[in-house]
Parts: structure tokens; sequence; C-alpha cells
């Protein structure tokens, strides 16, 4: 029995770990492969797992890689993310949890016929997204990080919620029929598992910042004292109140992923490389256990019931949350359609129907167990599996903006590309200086920026943007050529020390910026026009300045005077740029479509207009 075990864990390992090959290959979601791998390895499939495999000791794998997965993504969750949308992620946790709960058991109680209990249990179990299916999805898209930070924060929190909530209806309704007791046990359980996770979390960073280390072994200590506390604090929570060991894992990791301890680097990329392992484990596991009789039961209702969630419920709770401004219409359609649910309503509902199986109540049991792994199968499918495709639809996918050079000049250009909402990979062969720049927060890889294939990982087949910014002028000239010749990039810029060399890159078409000359410049505008050139210096503090192409089709042919209704207040047409002329324009000016339109003014309004004035790409 134990080699039987032995080898189908190895075989799930090997198979999930290839599917995470795969998915990264063909950019993906690996969630995707997995639930296939899973269905096929089933008792559906090959019968490689069926429930027997583990038999009660699923549940604590399953139990301890959440904790994980969870820990992992709060982990993630610093403050300046969630600074980024605060609205829309209190809205999505609180009102938006309430509405999925609330409007997926009225689904289920109308559409599949339960007793009111049920339903409300299963709306309970389906308010989850959960770091197991959106990590997966972030890992191969890129979005805005106001979008990102929504969606992690959602998922991160609502897990806690669902699994909570769940335990607190099953064991209050559904078992114990007591519906008054749940909001006071709900709010025991959350505080329970959050002053676990705090506890821990508190214990951990005493260790690692009090405890001296060999200096060779401190980055190891590290991972794995920051591991073991987020299972400890999963294992602490489970003992004292069952399914409070994801909040305080969740606690535990926003906790820790926001306070300073050493070798933050190491420990994030431990963690990940760890979660990608269980989560390629307990996905598998899982979607071996889904029942076609079951999901197929349910008939026509539970096609209703997952159009509710998918179609109605969902959509309605995103429009509620995303109300503020930095989040454009085509980013709220996005996460409008991509919410799958993951790992822990699967787990708990497993739990839940083979109690309710052992009470004798087999068609609550299988009511729940499907109805659950059907909306789970159904999103995974669809709404991870083509996230990307989505995401290209409604066209929330920024083009990549690649820095050559991690030193002071790269990074400086970074920061202020990011504070626009630009995605900025930043590009250097020093190792050391990656990491430092990952640490405070960029997006940056190590390797040579004149190899094409550092410059391809980097997603420069994606990119609108090249800038080349190191010290040496050769290595910024073979950069700007593989830009423009091999990658055919749009923009390319390049940083000139030598005045000399200008001409070189501009003989590739390259936008060269003479160093000495940038240099006078600026000290001439501190001079002369000291007000416009501070204003200029503080872009991205409250205000903007954006030059679009005009791609509306109904602006072309009006006039400036009778475009200022479609200009917002607070935000101006500064410059127009037409064949190869720039001028002012003045209010009979008559726009054409192509033409090159700067705005400047405050940075809200100049956003609204360059959306208004550039819808396509």
């Amino acid at each position: 029995m134990a080699d039987e075990i032995l080898f189908v864990a190895v075989g799930i390992l090997a198979f999930g770990i290839g599917a995470q090959v795969l998915a990264k290959r063909l950019e993906v979601p690996s969630v995707l492969f997995l639930i296939v791998i899973g269905v096929l390895a089933g008792p559906e499939g090959l019968s490689f797992v069926t429930p027997e495999t583990f038999g009660n000791g699923l549940s604590a794998i399953v139990g301890l890689s959440v904790a994980i997965i969870i820990f992992d993504g709060a982990f993630h969750l610093r403050r300046e993310k969630l600074a980024l949308a605060p609205r829309a992620i209190f809205r999505l946790t609180t009102v938006g949890a309430l509405l999925t709960f609330l409007g997926t058991g009225v689904a289920v109680r109308y559409f599949l016929g339960t007793s009111w209990g049920l339903a409300f249990l299963i709306g309970a179990l389906l308010v989850a997204t959960g770091p197991t299916v959106i990590t997966p999805i972030l890992e191969v898209i890129t979005v805005r990080e106001h979008v990102t930070s929504a969606l992690e924060a959602e998922g991160i929190v609502n897990d806690v919620t669902a699994a909570i909530l769940a335990i607190v209806i099953f064991e209050t309704v559904v078992v114990g029929d007591s519906p008054a007791l749940v909001p006071p046990a709900f709010l025991q359980r959350l505080a329970a598992g959050i002053g676990i996770g705090i506890v821990v979390a508190g214990i951990v960073r005493y260790l690692l910042v009090s405890v001296d280390q060999p200096a060779g072994s401190a980055p190891q200590i590290a991972r794995l004292v920051t591991v073991t506390g987020a299972i400890v604090s999963f294992g602490l929570a489970e003992s004292v109140f069952p399914e409070t060991g994801v909040a305080a894992a969740a606690t535990a990791g926003i906790v820790l992923g926001n306070v300073d301890i050493p070798h933050r680097a190491s420990v994030l990329e431990f963690n990940r490389d760890l979660t990608l392992i269980v989560l390629s484990f307990v996905f598998i596991s899982l979607a071996a256990l889904i029942d076609f009789d079951s999901l197929f039961g349910l008939g026509t209702g539970g096609i209703a019931v997952v159009v509710a969630v998918t179609l109605f419920i969902r959509p309605i709770l995103v429009a509620f949350s995303t109300t503020d401004r930095r989040f454009s219409r085509e980013e709220r359609l996005f996460l409008s359609f991509v919410g799958p649910r993951g790992i822990v309503p699967a787990s708990v509902a497993t739990l839940f129907a083979l109690e309710l199986e052992a009470a004798g109540q087999f068609e609550a049991s299988q009511t729940l167990a499907g109805t659950v792994f059907l909306v789970i199968f159904i999103t995974v499918v669809i709404q991870a599996g083509f996230a990307r495709q989505i995401a290209e639809y409604f066209q929330v996918i920024p083009m990549r903006t690649i820095i050559v050079g991690g030193g002071r000049i790269g990074r400086a250009l970074a920061t202020r590309l990011e504070k626009r909402g630009e995605n900025v990979v930043l590009v250097d062969r020093d190792p050391e200086v990656v990491t430092r720049l990952q640490e405070a927060g960029f997006a940056a890889a190590a390797g040579n920026g004149t190899d094409d294939s550092a410059l391809r990982d980097a997603g420069i087949d994606d990119a609108k943007i090249v800038v080349a910014t190191t010290a040496d002028d050769d290595t910024n000239l073979l950069v700007s050529q593989l830009a423009r010749t091999k990658f055919d990039v749009e923009t390319v810029v390049a940083r000139v020390n030598d005045p000399e060399n200008v001409d070189a890159f501009e003989t590739l078409g390259v936008r060269a910026i003479d160093v000495s000359s940038a240099t006078a410049w600026s000290i001439d505008n501190e001079i002369e026009r000291p007000a416009l050139a501070h204003w200029m210096t503080e872009l991205g503090e409250g205000h903007d300045a954006q030059e679009i192409t005009v791609t509306a089709t109904d602006l072309p042919g009006s006039t400036i005077a009778e475009l200022d209704a479609e200009i917002p207040d607070g935000c101006i047409v500064a410059v127009l740029a037409r064949e190869g002329e720039t001028y002012v324009p003045n209010a009979d000016t008559v726009l054409e479509e192509g033409d090159h339109v700067t705005f400047i003014g405050r940075d809200d309004a100049v956003r609204s207009a360059v959306r208004r004035f550039h819808p396509h790409d």
C-alpha cells in the first residue's frame, strides 16, 4: 500500500511540474492543465488516483498545501500594492462577498430546489476565488498594478471568508439548525484565526531578526523559519476551530509581508517555488475526485447556477466595486469575466459532502459536491484557461517598456514610468543589482541586454518601447540595433554618453539622448522657465502630460473648439503634430485621424482624455 501511494504521489508531482513548465512555455494558466490531468488521472479516466488512494489523509495534505499557497499570496500583499485600489479591494471583500453569498444562495435554491441551508452553504463556498487560481493567471498575463492588486486581495480575503462562513453555516444551519448563531460564530472564528496569525508572525519575525545565524546559512534559515511559521499558524488555528487555519495563514503572510525581515527576496523565491509544487499536487488530487455523474445529475439547473454566478452576479459586484476612475471600462469587464473558483471551496465541499453522506443525506451530498465542482470546473476551464484571450480581447494587457541598465538612470526612469501605470521590466547583467531592484518592488530580470534570448525572456516580443540606459555606448548601440532590426520595436531610446556617437544611433532610427545636451537643456530650463521645469520634473505627482495618436473614429473633422466638451476639465490640448510639423493648435484647428495630440493637466483628466481620443491600439 505504501509503495502504491508513493508511486501515485511521485506521478502526480511529475505530471504537475510538467504542466507548470508547459504552461509557462505556452503562456496559459497552469490550472487548466492541472484540472485536465486530474480528471484524466481520476476514476472518470485512468483511475490512477481514486478517493481511496490517500484515504482520510487527503484532507490534511490539502489543508497544509492551502496554508502554504495562501501564505505565499498574502506575503505579496504589501501596503503599497493595497493602496493602489483601496476602495475596490474593500468593496470586493465586503459588499462584493455578500452579494456573491446571497446571490449564489438564491440561485441554488430556485434552480436546484434545495433547502435554504444547503443553498447558502454552497453560496458561502463559492464566495472564494483564491490564490490557487489567481496566481497562475497572473503568472502568464500582465495587467496594470491596480487590477492585479484587486484580484490578489479579493482572492486572499474571500478565501478566508468562504472557509469560515461555510463551516459556521454547516454547523449551525445545515447540521445544527440554528441560523441565529451564524454572525457571532463567524466573528469568533475569524478573530481566533487573525489573532493566532498575528502571534505566530510576531514570533517568526523575532527569530529572523534577533537570532544570529552563520552568514552562509542565514538565507536558508530565513526560508525555513518563514514557511514553518505558515504551517504552524494553520495547524494551531485548526486545533482551536476547524477551517480557521486559512485566516491564520493569510494573516501571518500579510503581517510578515509588511514588516522588515532579512533575506526577503530569498524567502519570496522559496515560497513561490514551494507554492508551485504543492499547487500541482493538490489541484490534480482534488480534480481527480470530480464525479461527473453528480455534475450531470444537476441537469439544466446546474448550468443555470453557473450562468447566474459568472454572467450576472460577478459582473454586478465588479461594477459596484470598481467605480474608482482608475479602473477603465475594459478593466471592469476583464474583472467581470475572470473570477474562477479554486482549491478552498473544493476541499471544504469534499469534507462536507462526506459528512452529509455519513449522516444519510445522500441527495444533499451529491448536490453540494456536484454544484461546487461544476462551478470550479467550468470557471477554471473557461475563465482561467482563456484568461489571456479575455485580457487581449478587452485590451487590458499593457505593452511592455524594457529598460536595459538597472543603474541610477534606469531606476529613476522606471519609477517615473510606473507612476504613470506603464508595464516596466528592467534588465541588468549584475545579479546583485537585479536583487536590489526586485527588493524595491521593480520587475527586474538578470541578463545581458545585448543577448537576444535575454531580451526575449524579458518580453521584448510584447514591448512597445526599449530604452538603453547603460554607461557604455557600444552596449546601448547593440541593444538598440537588436530592438530595431530583429524585434521591430516601435520606439527605441538610448542614452548617448559621447556626443560624437549620436549620428550612429540616429542612423538606426533610434531616439538618441545626448547626456551632455540633456543636462545643458535642463539647466537652461531651470534658469529661463523654472515653473515649467518644476512642473515637468514632478509629472506623476497629481498631473501628467501624455502624447497619443487619435484613433477615435468619430472625432476627426471637428475643430478644437467643437471638441471642448470631449476634453475633461483640468486638461488642455497643448501640442498637435501632423506630417512632421508640430504646433500649438487654435480653436479653429480641425482634428484629423492619425494626428498626434499632447494633453497636459491633472492626471485623472489626462487619462480620461487619452481614453476618449485613443480608444484603440
